[in-house]
């Protein structure tokens, strides 16, 4: 009884051999899973944060009230993780990023603030410089996604007053930061009630102006949503 000699491991590895493996692309299925936007949560979780760290900086909350906004901002860290979780699962990056870097940002504001570490307003300061560089390139980048871009722009002047106050201790930079709190405020909640309603009629009630891709992906048909879709993170091979 004879027995057809087995395979070489290095037969795997030949081109030649390669040539004849079947195209697999005719066999293979790319499964999605539409989710509930979750970008009326983030923006609404930062119009709260907002109006409690702007309500702290304005005076209407004592400095005796500190430990208690860091209790009630610690949350934002909680629920903005989250909806990042939810928005890379939604292959929406830029959505995904800012809302990462938002949750981290109320993280280290609250235990700073819980904790009343030496230099912790300079340190802040620091953080709230660096964190308006941040913020800049994000908005060279989501013009097409305009609610993002229009809570950027109101965040940016906050974060440069607030960065500046903790570094100098200017008093009048620090209520300049406070109104400009609630002005984030103001804007995060209009973006995230037009967004909720406009998921739950399935069109847009309150102006949001999109344009571009941004407009084209809730406008355009499944062919437009599936387009470049073998390109995408989690479909090719590396990132």
């Amino acid at each position: 009884m004879s027995s057809s000699p087995a395979p070489s491991a290095a037969g795997h590895d030949d081109p030649a051999a390669r040539r004849f493996e079947p195209d697999l692309r005719a066999m293979t299925r790319i499964n999605l899973r539409p989710i509930a936007s979750p970008m009326p949560l983030g923006f609404f979780t930062v119009a709260i944060a907002s109006v409690l760290t702007g309500c702290l900086q304005l005076g209407i909350l004592g400095p005796g009230a500190r430990a208690a906004v860091a209790l009630c901002v610690l949350p934002a860290f909680f629920l903005q993780i989250l909806v990042s979780v939810l928005a890379f699962g939604a292959r929406d990056v830029i959505a995904a990023t800012l809302m990462g870097v938002f949750a981290g940002s109320w993280l280290a504001y609250s235990l700073v603030l819980f904790s009343g570490a030496a230099d912790g307003l300079r340190v802040l300061g620091v953080f709230n410089l660096a964190f308006l560089c941040f913020g800049a390139l994000m908005a060279s980048v989501t013009g097409p996604k305009r609610a993002l871009w229009f809570v950027l722009v109101a965040s940016l002047p906050r974060w440069a007053a607030t960065g500046l106050a903790g570094l100098t201790g200017s008093e009048w930079l620090t209520r300049t930061s406070g109104v400009l709190g609630l002005l984030v405020a103001v804007v995060a909640g209009y973006a995230a009630f037009a967004l909720m309603l406009e998921d739950m009629r399935s069109e847009e009630v309150l102006p949001i102006g999109r344009s571009g891709p941004a407009h084209t992906a809730v406008e355009g048909d499944l062919a437009v949503q599936l387009r470049n879709l073998e390109r995408q993170a989690g479909v090719r091979r590396t990132l």
